[in-house]
């Protein structure tokens, strides 16, 4: 059986220079050349940007969870950085994260959460 090492989702934008601009806003290094598509990396997270010129953002549905080291300072980072979108208040979940969210100019929700206690 094949070991599966790391995933890549793919987010729907209605500008890939826009989205291409916002997502190095937020420190990712984002490569590719093809006028449609293009590769987004951050450390060991993998977002994949894909043109899709219908897209509503009010109802788009795409969804990642990113599990950082620490979700405060991600938070602060991000939000001191003049991205665009929306940013919600963080705070510590039932379920063991300390939690805040991200929806970019597109509706792509980007949760990332800190585990409260060392796994």
């Amino acid at each position: 059986m094949a070991d599966v090492h790391t995933v890549a989702p793919v987010l729907p934008v209605r500008d890939i220079d826009a989205a291409v601009a916002h997502y190095t806003t937020l420190g990712f290094a984002v490569t590719g050349d093809d006028d449609g598509y293009r590769f987004a990396r951050r450390g060991e997270v993998y977002l994949h940007l894909a043109a899709f010129d219908a897209l509503d953002p009010a109802t788009n549905t795409s969804a990642v969870y990113l599990y950082v080291s620490d979700a405060d300072a991600l938070r602060d980072e991000w939000m001191a950085s003049g991205a665009g979108g929306r940013f919600f208040p963080i705070a510590d979940t039932p379920y063991g994260l300390r939690e805040s969210a991200h929806i970019d100019p597109d509706g792509n929700l980007l949760r990332f959460g800190s585990w409260l206690e060392p796994r």
